[in-house]
């Protein structure tokens, strides 16, 4: 690029008579090109004594920056004595490049800190080499290939190094390279070679200096060398890291020495930067910080011109970085896009993902870019590390002539844009205090014994509980029957284990405590859950909550997508829970609003289950294989059954699995440990049924129930394909067989799926005698019967005219009549066609599993035991109500019972033809 061609702005000559003389030091300048010249060296001496040091090299670089920039980033071949003047002249050359580009509006901002980085990097990379290299050469060390590392933090690390900035750097090592015996030597060495790293970089000698260097951002400088090894730096940030830190490592980048173990490093630091959950703490920590600051470095005053510090005063740069880093905190543990470095990125991503308006983000870019700038100019005056503005009447005047306008507007604009970030940010680190709401006259002694809870024994978290106690309290009081909100809202708060994150989530989302309100007044069971699963709440303002539902396919592409970012098996298990509590929670808070019917509600938690199970499976044989080797033969299928392959499950169901096998031709696995077949997808099948139900940090996926295998309780839990056919062929009850009409598969190799639902169908659609199989029914509901009565008219499943009653009903009409799809209105169908039922009794049958389906999700959304409306709140009571269709429990008892006893009849009769028969 020619500078020429793209000047846009000129600096005012401060002093003519300076800006001249360095000139007329380098020949061929005319026109905006010498102005350029004549303008930056009257205002900065410092560039006028680079203007005239490098006057033979100017005009060439000013012709081509490209071609002169690439020249002078190239690592210079130099030993010890000669690398310090190379890297120095390269410094000189690029400050007055980038310098005279800057002020003339030749390169953006992005340009100008980008060169400087770049300059940053080489320097770097060439001093900790030619320090390595005297290392090896004096026996120090034994090779260059120890493992040692720079980080490149702050705005070195995020290519928006200052003018005149200095580099925060962390150097470590890859101890695991070498020896345990060798650690201290190496260690030594790789000191000794980081502080001639430094030096080379920041000693004063008549050439200058490169880098001011920086390693105080390392654990604990006080009392540490400035060398660490990787595993005492990973120890440290686990156990001891603040946010500050967490903040700091989102810049972090290595810039020399091993870059693959630099890389290495800081893939290990992930979950220590990126949490899981939505960090609303961190608006605190960056608070308290930026508070802190303020306190240490005087600049917490009010905005005055004159010393006014443009990086950490208020309205600074400083003000919006944070805004930028705890913002990409709170959200970027979950989502990898917003894991940039520089700050205008940041905004910009923030604004297309819903964290940030646009406006604002517009807003907070255009300020940063001017403040950067000015930063810039006053860095340039002298080449000094400052940022405050000018302290005299003539720094003012220089300044604004270095920014090609006047005093007055000057000044004027700075006073705009400062108060203005001032107003867009601190509104987010320190809300306006608001007046106290009125206190409801509510339950003083139940709301006294809060501070004794788990959640608010911490110092912090009854700091943050004091401040949002107002705003919950006001809502329960608002409620339609505040005294039992506020005693599901104890019981909600009795039961959450700890309180920062959550009440810091209210904080900044104050629409989230309506949602509580709602749910621990409706429903306990929902809120119970929530009370050990707060972190599902990250998923309603994650943006795609109220989104339509995705459906089974497009879940299980997430749910893998999800297990695919966890390095190890115990994450992954991890992973899948707190994936699958984010769903579930939804599909509760949907149906409890009314968004979803009760048939919809059962088929997505049904989608869930399968899409869960269909992630799990290939992670659970990737980690088996590891040790056996990979499935023999054709692999094994996971079959759903029950209300899972019928596709409506309850918020609180089992999952009813049989894992098929097929093993072709083999006999043994091909692994480390090859086992035999049979015990191969036994045991396989063990490490699917554990990664399903054990307990994790993240609790229990589902529980999950063996026992409709051929086998029973007994034998083995995986069962082998020709084992599955003869026993459905020979010895299978009536009762299997009515199982397999709502048998679906749900994970496992496609070419085994599809022969198992040709088998499946093959079994359905065999010849039956109808005398003969509602005889068995007609046993079947006797010995239910016997076995089990229902607890009230509230218990939907289990009697006469109930929900099992019906499916069963509807499962024998599907073999009679050879009906493969699952759906009781299908099965219905089958019985008319059959003529068992005619059409008016099938549709009461179809509308009474209806009403009970509906019943049997609230009342599984609504407790976690069976349903009992006397000590069901009224919220609950009317979820329940509402699903039955009428405004009184009596009526609804009575039309409950009326159904039910149609239903019974019914169904007694269509028996009664086969007993008959």
């Amino acid at each position: 690029m020619r500078v020429a061609d793209h000047i846009v702005r000129l600096p005012r000559p401060f002093d003519p008579e300076r800006g001249e003389a360095a000139a007329q030091t380098v020949s061929d300048l005319a026109g905006e090109m010498r102005a350029l010249v004549v303008g930056a060296a009257g205002c900065s001496p410092y560039l006028a004594g680079l203007i005239e040091k490098e006057a033979e090299w100017l005009p060439g670089a000013l012709e081509d920056t490209e071609v002169a920039l690439a020249d002078l980033l190239a690592l210079p071949k130099a030993g010890m004595s000669d690398v310090r003047p190379a890297l120095r002249q390269a410094k000189r050359r690029v400050a007055l490049l980038a310098g005279l580009a800057d002020l003339a509006g030749a390169w953006a901002l992005e340009d100008v800190t980008h060169a400087l980085t770049q300059l940053a990097d080489m320097a770097c990379e060439v001093a900790l080499s030619t320090a390595v290299d005297e290392q090896v050469r004096r026996g120090r060390l034994p090779n260059k290939d120890v493992g040692l590392f720079v980080l490149a933090m702050g705005k070195m690390g995020a290519f928006e190094l200052n003018y005149s900035s200095d580099i925060d750097l962390i150097c470590l090592f890859d101890e695991t390279r070498f020896d345990p015996g060798d650690y201290v030597t190496i260690r030594k060495g790789c000191v000794r070679a980081v502080q001639e790293m430094s030096r080379i970089l920041s000693d004063l000698t008549e050439d200058g200096y490169v880098f001011r260097t920086d390693l105080r951002l390392r654990p604990d400088p006080s009392v540490t060398p400035v060398v660490l090894s990787v595993g005492a730096a990973e120890r440290y940030y686990e156990s001891l890291g603040r946010t500050w830190e967490r903040a700091a490592y989102i810049k972090a980048r290595p810039c020399a020495g091993d870059i693959a173990a630099g890389e290495a490093f800081l893939k290990e630091m992930r979950p220590f930067v990126w949490r899981r959950h939505l960090d609303f703490a961190a608006v605190q920590d960056a608070h308290d910080m930026r508070l802190a600051i303020r306190a240490h470095k005087g600049t917490g005053g009010p905005i005055t011109l004159p010393g006014h510090d443009m990086k950490l005063g208020r309205g600074g740069i400083r003000e919006i970085e944070f805004f930028t880093q705890t913002r990409q905190l709170i959200a970027g543990g979950r989502d990898t896009d917003l894991r940039v470095r520089d700050t205008v990125s940041g905004l910009n991503l923030l604004a297309s993902k819903g964290w940030v308006p646009a406006a604002t983000a517009e807003t907070l870019t255009d300020h940063y870019r001017f403040a950067r700038t000015v930063e810039h100019r006053v860095q340039m005056y002298r080449d000094a590390q400052t940022h405050k503005l000018p302290g005299s009447d003539e720094g003012f005047e220089r300044l604004a002539a270095m920014m090609g306008t006047d005093r007055p507007s000057l000044e004027a604009e700075l006073k705009a844009r400062l108060s203005e970030v001032h107003a867009e940010t601190e509104g987010f680190f320190a809300p306006d205090a608001k007046a106290a709401e009125p206190r409801a006259a509510l339950d003083d002694a139940m709301q006294a014994r809060w501070r004794s809870y788990p959640a608010l024994r911490s110092e912090r978290g009854a700091a943050l509980f004091d401040r949002i106690e107002p705003m919950l309290v006001s809502r329960l009081s608002s409620a339609t029957k505040p005294q039992e909100a506020l005693s599901a809202f104890d019981g909600f708060l009795a039961g959450l284990p700890a309180g920062v994150q959550l009440f810091s989530l209210f904080e900044a989302n104050p629409q989230l405590v309506d949602l509580l309100v709602d749910i621990v007044g409706t429903s306990p069971a929902l809120a119970h859950y929530l009370s050990r699963n707060a972190s599902v709440l990250d998923a309603v303002i994650g943006g795609s909550f109220f989104d339509e539902w995705p459906g089974c396919s497009a879940l299980t592409k997430l749910a893998k997508a999800r297990l695919d970012t966890e390095p190890d098996y115990e994450a992954k298990l991890d992973a899948i829970r707190s994936w699958a509590k984010e769903w579930h929670f939804r599909i509760g808070v949907h149906h409890l609003r009314q968004l979803t019917t009760a048939t919809e509600a059962g088929r997505q938690y049904s989608d869930l289950a399968r899409a869960g199970v269909a992630a799990l499976w290939p992670a659970v044989q990737e980690h088996f294989a590891k040790r056996h080797g990979p499935p023999p033969g054709r692999g094994g299928v996971i079959l759903g059954m029950g209300s899972l392959g019928a596709g409506h499950l309850t918020p609180q169901s089992d999952l009813d699995l049989i894992v098929i096998y097929d093993p072709g031709d083999a006999d043994r696995s091909d692994g480390a440990r090859p086992l035999t077949v049979g015990a191969y997808y036994a045991r396989l099948t063990q490490a699917m049924i554990t990664a399903v139900t054990a307990q994790t940090a993240q609790g229990r996926l589902y529980e999950a129930d063996m026992r409709l295998r051929p086998s029973g309780n007994q034998g083995p839990v995986a069962t082998g394909w020709s084992s599955f056919q003869r026993y459905q062929k020979e010895d299978a009850w009536l009762w299997e067989h009515l199982a397999l009409v709502r048998a679906t598969v749900v994970a496992g190799p496609d070419a085994l799926a599809r022969d198992v639902e040709e088998f499946r169908q093959a079994i359905i659609q065999q010849p039956r005698n109808a005398g003969a199989v509602l005889r068995e029914l007609a046993d079947m509901r006797t010995r239910i019967a016997a076995a089990k009565q229902p607890a009230s008219i509230w218990d939907p499943k289990i009697g006469a005219g109930r929900l099992q009653d019906i499916e069963l009903l509807a499962q024998a009409g599907a073999v009679l009549t050879g009906e493969i799809r699952a759906g009781v209105r299908h099965g219905l169908d089958a019985c008319v066609a059959a003529g068992i039922l005619n059409d008016v009794d099938s549709q009461h049958l179809a509308d009474t599993h209806a009403l009970l389906w509906a019943v049997q999700i609230a009342s599984r959304l609504l407790s976690t035991s069976a349903v009992d409306l006397d000590t069901l709140g009224s919220g609950g009571q009317d979820v329940l109500l509402r699903a039955v269709g009428r405004n009184t429990r009596a009526e609804a008892e009575a039309h409950l019972a009326e159904t039910i006893d149609r239903a019974a009849r019914l169904i007694d009769a269509a028996t009664k033809g086969g007993e008959q028969g």
